[in-house]
């Protein structure tokens, strides 16, 4: 069914220190935002690590970009979907970072992300 409204969904694969592929996603949300476009977060894989609780990126000689999560909301970005398989395969628990966060199973996750007409991959 074709929809008026352009979404886009960024989804995140990358764990938040190994790579640019983090911030850059998180970036291109916030931009996205900012031109008030229709944005969605995924977070699958190793992305899941982005939204942990209490990470002290400065231990490993980075920049806490991950502080930047909490203007999400400011940018009416409030789509943020988590792979629940990924978080089980981990051993993570759901403490994440920000509010608001959906997380859903893998058949819910698919349905979920393939309603966008944009996905980019982080």
């Amino acid at each position: 069914m074709y929809s008026p409204v352009k979404s886009v969904a960024i989804m995140n694969s990358n764990a938040p220190l190994s790579k640019a592929n983090a911030k850059d996603a998180l970036d291109i949300a916030l931009i996205f935002g900012s031109y008030e476009q229709s944005v969605s977060l995924y977070f699958q894989g190793d992305g899941v690590y982005q939204l942990i609780a209490h990470q002290q990126p400065e231990k490993v000689q980075q920049k806490d970009f991950l502080k930047t999560f909490a203007a999400l909301a400011f940018y009416d970005i409030e789509n943020i979907f988590i792979c629940h398989d990924s978080l089980i395969q981990r051993g993570l628990a759901d403490n994440f970072s920000i509010e608001n966060v959906q997380v859903l199973n893998r058949n819910e996750y698919a349905i979920s992300l393939h309603q966008h007409q944009t996905i980019l991959r982080f």
